[in-house]
């Protein structure tokens, strides 16, 4: 109850039921002549952090935070309880922490079991009665806009693949970020190349998130297969290496066969040709 009243987060109390101390300790004392009354119950203290979208927090006035905690209260069947509630506003999301006293005024511990998903299903309903954006609207609209930037970073990778033909994945790498797409090796303790992760439009994302075609041994082989490919695989280890941003790194197994691979077919296909 001290973190919520804490006033570097700018605590301000929205809402206090069935209370008359004005700090913490206070406070406390009054849940706990309550809670006395239940030997049984040790955990009798319920705590929530109700949190509107940031668009929504920022519209929203002090008694139209009071109307959420309260709505939030009767659809717990919290009502007739200790309770109290701060929102925080130290950062752009805005955010209600509640309080509420697990033994009610006849002794009677609240039923907790699947108190989780209960209370998310109570912020959905007080979301849709109160009109406000809830938590599925968020998250079909950052699954919509996920696929819109991945559709955008394959079609950069294949502009890049047609206009620029990279020979290696440096040229890949300086390719892309032409075309407005940071590309971001991921090396392992080895100094073997795993594969890339893609930064665009704030999103970064790894390769096989983009596409199922943008793994780092796609691209290899995309890159192999065209001519005078910069690609090195040793006789003696079988390994293939690369350069990349001026250092020597090393392929993974799987990528190495890959790039063998494509590179085996591409002289079939040249002997076929001639």
């Amino acid at each position: 109850m001290a973190y919520g009243w804490n006033q570097e987060k700018d605590a301000e109390v929205v809402l206090k039921e069935y209370l008359h101390g004005e700090e913490p300790r206070a406070i406390t004392k009054e849940f706990k002549m309550i809670q006395d009354q239940n030997h049984n119950c040790t955990k009798n203290t319920l705590s929530f952090v109700i949190s509107p979208t940031v668009k929504d927090g920022k519209r929203l006035d002090r008694e139209q935070l009071r109307d959420i905690t309260k709505c939030f209260l009767k659809e717990m069947d919290l009502k007739e309880r200790q309770a109290i509630a701060f929102v925080h506003k130290d950062k752009e999301h805005n955010h209600i922490h509640l309080y509420v006293n697990r033994i009610d005024f006849k002794g009677q511990a609240y039923n907790d079991s699947f108190i989780g998903k209960r209370s998310q299903h109570a912020a959905e309903r007080v979301a849709q009665q109160l009109k406000l954006t809830t938590v599925k609207q968020v998250q079909f609209e950052k699954a919509f806009n996920l696929k819109e930037i991945r559709s955008e970073i394959k079609r950069r990778h294949d502009l890049t693949m047609k206009q620029f033909k990279p020979r290696g994945f440096d040229d890949y790498l300086k390719s892309m970020k032409t075309n407005g797409v940071e590309v971001i090796p991921v090396i392992n303790k080895q100094n073997k190349l795993q594969g890339f992760r893609f930064e665009f439009s704030g999103h970064n994302l790894k390769g096989s998130e983009v596409h199922r075609n943008m793994s780092i041994g796609n691209i290899a082989e995309q890159i192999a297969s065209r001519p005078r490919a910069e690609f090195h695989i040793s006789a003696k280890t079988k390994e293939a290496t690369v350069k990349l941003l001026g250092k020597t790194i090393g392929l993974t197994p799987n990528t190495t066969l890959r790039i063998a691979k494509a590179v085996v077919k591409k002289v079939v296909d040249l002997g076929m040709s001639i």
